[in-house]
């Protein structure tokens, strides 16, 4: 067989886990994609084949994402409004052995968490706590002894465990929960979603600065349905669409405009049967690996001139 073939085709095998690897690291879609397309080239023209595809891949993605993150952080200290992950609707890398790991370490909540860790402390986490990968191979892909990822380990495992959020283990219990609340979200039923709150929920959303959003977001039950009471009807007015889909591991739904452009993806988190957090991200620039994406600023005008005067 070609040699040139043969890497290619161990790349292609390897991708899913290098985008999971290189998304956890860098909680943007298109840089963990633009990281993975950067380790293909410094790999295809590499001129030795390592002992390791994998090692050696891991470890290349790993570096890559470092930098991108090192640089990406000026970018989110500068960010309009709050930051979130850009939405992940599928994730292309499964281990059966490892699925609620996986699901937990790639959700909004958890990737929030990250950002608080240096680069170095994240990289080693996302390798040895979600990929389970051995200091050896951890100390080589970040260029660190052993002996400082080990430190580096313990300091990030600790910060993830004191903030760490506690969601539903009812898989079931909670997609059911998910699915009453886009149902009454789909039917404009505010009481409906208001029955679903926890007390202290929380709903916040992801603008940048480039589509509306709720300013700083709402707390509380009642706050949040006096929100969800001036977003659902004109979202119905508009011919929204709601699609649940699972949100970087957690429930969520796809919302679209009448032409069936995303307009905003989002995200729950669930707890003792009821609905802790709600995350919305409507930024359009994190949006586009969805499909074509809906004038978020036009539907909003659109839909306040349909409304009668007070």
């Amino acid at each position: 067989m070609n040699p040139e073939v043969s890497r290619a085709a161990e790349f292609e095998e390897l991708r899913p886990l290098l985008f999971a690897i290189a998304y956890r690291i860098l909680g943007s879609v298109s840089e963990a994609e633009d990281a993975v397309q950067e380790t293909w080239l410094r790999y295809e023209g590499s001129a030795t084949q390592p002992k390791s595809a994998k090692a050696f891949l891991s470890a290349v993605v790993t570096r890559v994402s470092i930098d991108v993150l090192r640089s990406a952080r000026v970018r989110r200290e500068q960010y309009v409004g709050p930051w979130f992950p850009e939405p992940l609707v599928d994730d292309p890398y499964e281990d059966p052995e490892r699925s609620a790991e996986l699901a937990d370490s790639v959700s909004m909540a958890a990737l929030l968490l990250l950002e608080r860790l240096s680069p170095l402390e994240r990289a080693v986490f996302v390798l040895r706590e979600v990929f389970g990968f051995g200091f050896a191979e951890v100390s080589s892909a970040v260029g660190r002894p052993e002996a400082a990822c080990r430190q580096l380990a313990v300091r990030a495992r600790r910060h993830m465990e004191a903030g760490r959020p506690r969601f539903a283990t009812d898989r079931r219990e909670r997609d059911e929960l998910a699915g009453r609340f886009f149902d009454a979200f789909r039917e404009g039923d505010v009481a409906g979603l208001m029955e679903l709150l926890a007390a202290d929920v929380h709903m916040v959303g992801d603008g940048g600065g480039k589509a509306p959003q709720f300013g700083t977001g709402a707390f509380g039950a009642a706050n949040v349905a006096a929100l969800l009471a001036f977003v659902v009807p004109r979202f119905a007015e508009i011919g929204g669409r709601v699609e649940p889909h699972e949100v970087n591991g957690q429930p969520g739904a796809i919302l679209r405009d009448g032409d069936g452009k995303v307009l905003n993806i989002l995200s729950l988190d669930i707890l003792d049967g009821r609905i802790q957090t709600i995350r919305s991200v409507i930024n359009p620039d994190k949006l586009g690996h969805l499909g074509p994406v809906a004038d978020a600023w036009a539907i909003a005008a659109a839909a306040d001139a349909r409304r009668p005067p007070p």
